[in-house]
């Protein structure tokens, strides 16, 4: 069965960064509307540039997480703008030898 990923670009400051960062870390894992799988937060702090990747285990579930992720809001601390939010289906996943 294929797995799904939502993934948000957002251009943040390092305030915004680290609170979201904070946010999900302090967190006992992801809220109950998210059936998310895992998740990878990816940064360019030179750049502003911040990538939070959610993986899902159907696409039932990332339909019922991004309606959920949607209404949340960013930190209150720093900056956070979103640039763009896209859908993929994972075709392959691999460890590196």
């Amino acid at each position: 069965m294929p797995e799904y990923a939502r993934v948000v670009t957002f251009d943040a400051d390092e305030a915004a960064l680290d609170a979201l960062v904070g946010e999900i870390k302090s967190s006992e894992g992801v809220p109950e509307d998210v059936p998310a799988k895992r998740i990878t937060i990816l940064a360019d702090r030179s750049a502003g540039r911040v990538v939070v990747a959610v993986r899902f285990g159907s696409e039932e579930d990332l339909r019922k997480g991004a309606a959920a992720l949607e209404a949340m809001s960013p930190p209150d601390v720093g900056s956070m703008r979103r640039v763009s939010v896209d859908e993929y289906e994972v075709v392959l996943e691999r460890q590196a030898s």
